[in-house]
């Protein structure tokens, strides 16, 4: 098979075990009885990132070969979510678990040991695409597209598959469950981070390279890249990284719920939107993937400081227009372009964040400079952000039927609004205090 391929099995892959539960998971907490931890399950993603990633850079640099720790990764990650499922069956369909902590126990477990996978995915292929004389700037980009089309193929396939007392299927009978609202996700995730194990262990060696000299301890665990908040404008770059990433898991962890509220609702109960979330989020994804192959484009017509800010203002429609919609026509329309903007809010930010660090950045510091810009976003600010989030919506949302609903009528509105209002202050402030030097 070619080689390019092989890679691009890998990304499809890694992202699938994902996109199985990542943005369905808060229906499932919710009958599980666990609606109200919703924030937290998002928030251990966060915590998880402020350090596995750097521990298994370690390892993956001085012990372990890449692509053979992102299989054993795969095989943990994937036995606990399985075991996840395995509880989730014990107490049946729309029956609350029987051991809540134990729950949240196997699931840190397992996304502890996801988490580091995605920086391993890349750090596999740009070694055997180099090792191979490869273009990583050309030929990486193809590959890592294809992570987003699994991510999306999965989300379809939890969108759309059930299983009921004859088994499993595609057509909806009178008693099927369909996975999107089950812990049937949770299984769908395991058994493919455990095919993924087998199928690392088939890819091509990257040999670890013995570094000459003495490393230090700070060096080793890449804490030399915090010398960089000595500098004014890195330092603010960091700080609304952060901020940022206080967006990054809103939507991934709450729009499920909200769009499925729409159930309980009597003239919105039979409408698309209301009954296939995931189907209609994946837009989200879909959108991400046609936004990575323009930004090349946008940087080099307006800059860094202008594409930064499209994003920013991007979660401000984003947000504000999951505040507007509803699932019937037009207002469904609100949530379709609230979708479609989302590609510009990720990836304008995070993927044009990285080229600004490694630009800006001493070649000596860039892989730890990353490590940190990664940390500030996915960890530190995904963290703060999902548990602010889970709060506000706590405030103003409760469970019912199996619906999180609003307190008041406008209760989920308040909520999105919210989140718009935050994230139209964020880029106000970021347009008048950052100034990257112009080159």
């Amino acid at each position: 098979m070619n080689l390019k391929v092989r890679l691009a099995v890998m990304n499809f892959m890694e992202f699938a075990v994902w996109g199985a539960y990542l943005t369905c998971m808060g229906n499932y907490l919710g009958v599980a009885g666990l609606g109200d931890k919703i924030s937290w399950f998002y928030a251990i993603q966060g915590i998880v990132s402020i350090f596995m990633p750097t521990l298994m850079g370690i390892v993956a640099d001085k012990y372990i070969q890449p692509q053979r720790l992102l299989g054993l990764c795969h095989l943990l990650a994937g036995a606990f979510m399985i075991s996840c499922w395995w509880m989730g069956e014990q107490a049946g369909f729309g029956n609350e678990l029987a051991n809540k902590s134990l729950f949240i126990a196997l699931y840190t477990l397992s996304v502890a040991f996801y988490m580091p996978t995605i920086a391993l995915t890349n750090t596999a292929a740009f070694t055997i695409l180099k090792n191979n004389g490869m273009d990583t700037v050309k030929d990486f980009p193809p590959i890592r597209v294809l992570g987003t089309v699994g991510f999306i193929a999965t989300m379809w396939f939890v969108n759309c598959a059930f299983v009921d007392e004859s088994g499993f299927g595609f057509t909806l009978g009178e008693n099927a469950h369909k996975f999107q609202y089950t812990y049937m996700q949770f299984f769908v995730s395991g058994i493919l981070s455990i095919v993924l194990f087998f199928y690392c262990f088939t890819l091509p060696e990257c040999k670890l390279e013995k570094k000459n000299g003495k490393v230090s301890l700070v060096e080793s665990l890449g804490l030399n890249a915090f010398k960089l908040f000595k500098s004014r404008q890195m330092a603010l770059f960091f700080i609304f990284s952060a901020l940022l990433g206080m967006c990054l898991q809103v939507t991934n962890g709450f729009a499920g719920p909200f769009l499925t509220s729409f159930k309980g609702t009597p003239e919105f109960a039979d409408s698309f939107a209301a009954n296939n979330a995931t189907l209609l989020t994946s837009i989200s994804q879909i959108s991400e993937a046609c936004c990575i192959l323009m930004i090349p484009f946008f940087l080099k017509r307006f800059g860094i400081k202008v594409v930064m800010l499209m994003s920013l203002f991007a979660w401000v429609f984003r947000f504000g227009f999951f505040g507007v919609g509803d699932p019937a026509m037009p207002g469904v329309i609100f949530f379709i372009l609230s979708c479609v903007v989302y590609g510009v809010a990720f990836d304008f930010f995070n993927v044009s964040g990285g080229i600004f660090v490694d630009q800006e950045c001493d070649p000596k510091i860039k892989a730890s400079a990353q490590g940190l810009f990664m940390m500030m976003t996915n960890g530190v600010g995904a963290t703060i952000g999902t548990l602010s989030a889970g709060a506000v919506i706590n405030s103003f949302c409760q469970w019912e039927n199996g619906y999180l609903v609003g307190i008041e009528s406008n209760g989920w509105q308040t909520c999105w609004f919210i989140f718009a209002t935050f994230a139209l202050i964020v880029g106000v402030l970021f347009a008048i205090l950052f100034k990257p030097e112009k080159k």
